[in-house]
């Protein structure tokens, strides 16, 4: 039950990464958003989620798992209807906004719970690899959900979509994962963390995404990230001295959670652009209707799906490297196929079979990089390394995507005509397969080779030293 439970919450909140892309252009119509503001119905959940992962993770540990998933699914699915209800567009921002912060709450709690529900070996290996399955799925769904939706019943339903989903979620937790019993003495929470990572996180994430509309030169754009880099510079100092840190340093010397973190990193930055590259190809050069672009990555999903499969078994016999190294590598050649793409192709010509061998590669990833994240952290930290993987995560997708978005264009540069785009879109999607390279040579380089090589788990220090300030 608790697996059944977490894995409808994640698939909520995965899909709504990408079921509000396809419908953009219908929302700017209807709510009268301005060119340059329509982004921000995108860039604010960013924003929100990147900025508060680590400090939901955090509280997933210290307030209990259980709470911090009912709560940010009943803040989700409330700006979800609120977002779905919105006559102007600051409403659906606002909206979107609330989305990013539940989502926050709920997606380290979902990972946490699997974590402490599930002893290390085959049996987690499994419950983490169908959270993986279930994260991908979503993301790759939406985008043929919101085709669907806008193009059959409006675009107010890719907000809709998400209250029947989030008040089945809501049921399964509620009648199936037990509560947790509240501490007699509770850690406080490291206030000043929460404060340097919010703010550094959100202004390196804002500084990112604002960089279609100010450009990677702007003065505007650098202030931002130098700023975001003096925050967290400072939140690295300041978690060096506190006694319940937001994030404990020492958590990075296990080099399965350090190594797990910079892979996700640079694979996230691929698959997010090359899904934004091969969703512009499909609409923007082969001319097909956002229905049949969102139809198009079925394939994908499946593949992505039959992946994770594979990946969930051999982890479970072996160690998340044995997957995650032949994946990352057939993931950058099903991204170099895509390179090749051209103006005159055809979705069975250029689309279909690097699709289905990037799917493979992605779900060959995605399934064992959340065991390897995750592997040698104790039950009470478990809130702490789930935030800190889906931070990674979210960063290397916002990143990725501005950096790669940002080159494509300038490839492209003012033309708008087909082939134009596609030499634009071949050279991001040219990148985004490096960046698995990139990936591969971390999980050959940085990853152990066998799972003797675990750290002992830190221990919990005891809740009369948390509470006085000694350091743990």
């Amino acid at each position: 039950m608790v697996l059944a439970a977490v894995a409808v919450a994640q698939f909520a909140v995965a899909l709504d990464l990408s079921v509000v892309n396809v419908a953009l252009p219908a929302i700017r119509t209807a709510l009268g958003f301005a060119p340059l503001d329509l982004s921000w119905v995108v860039h604010v959940y960013a924003l929100t989620l990147g900025g508060f992962l680590l400090l939901g993770g955090r509280a997933c540990d210290l307030y209990g798992r259980r709470r911090l998933l009912v709560l940010g699914l009943a803040v989700f699915g409330l700006c979800s209807l609120a977002g779905g209800l919105a006559q102007a567009p600051w409403q659906l921002i606002a909206a979107r906004a609330g989305q990013g912060l539940g989502a926050a709450a709920a997606t380290p709690a979902t990972l946490a719970m699997l974590t402490t529900t599930f002893t290390e070996g085959p049996q987690r290996v499994r419950a983490l690899g169908v959270w993986s399955g279930v994260n991908a799925a979503g993301g790759a769904l939406g985008v043929l959900a919101g085709g669907l939706l806008t193009e059959y019943a409006g675009w107010r339903w890719v907000m809709l979509i998400n209250l029947p989903i989030v008040a089945v979620a809501l049921a399964l937790v509620l009648a199936g994962v037990p509560a947790e019993a509240r501490p007699a003495r509770r850690e406080r929470l490291d206030v000043l963390g929460a404060a340097l990572a919010t703010g550094g996180v959100g202004l390196l994430v804002l500084g990112v995404v604002r960089t279609d509309a100010q450009g990677w030169g702007s003065p505007a754009t650098w202030a931002m990230l130098v700023a975001a880099a003096a925050l967290l510079a400072a939140f690295v100092v300041a978690e060096s001295r506190a006694a319940a840190p937001l994030l404990r340093l020492g958590l990075l010397r296990n080099r399965w959670v350090a190594g797990a973190n910079v892979l996700v990193f640079f694979s996230t930055a691929g698959q997010f652009a090359a899904f934004y590259f091969v969703s512009l190809y499909m609409q923007q050069v082969l001319g097909m209707s956002a229905a049949a672009t969102g139809a198009a990555f079925l394939p994908f999903s499946a593949s992505l799906v039959a992946g994770s499969i594979v990946a969930t078994r051999v982890t479970a016999a072996r160690t998340p490297r044995t997957s995650l190294v032949p994946g990352a590598l057939l993931a950058a050649v099903g991204l170099a196929w895509f390179a090749f793409i051209s103006p005159d192709g055809g979705f069975l010509t250029d689309v279909l079979g690097p699709c289905i061998i990037t799917g493979i590669g992605v779900g060959l990833v995605i399934a064992p990089i959340v065991a390897a994240a995750t592997t040698g952290v104790a039950p009470h930290e478990a809130g702490m390394a789930s935030g800190l993987m889906n931070s990674s995560r979210q960063l290397g997708g916002c990143i990725g995507l501005a950096a790669l978005a940002t080159i494509a264009a300038h490839r492209t540069g003012t033309a708008a005509n087909p082939a134009a785009l596609n030499d634009g879109y071949a050279l991001g999607l040219a990148i985004a397969a490096a960046l698995f390279m990139i990936a591969a040579v971390v999980a050959i380089g940085v990853l152990p080779h066998c799972r003797t090589e675990i750290p002992a788990p830190q221990p919990a220090a005891p809740a009369e030293n948390r509470l006085e300030g000694t350091p743990s």
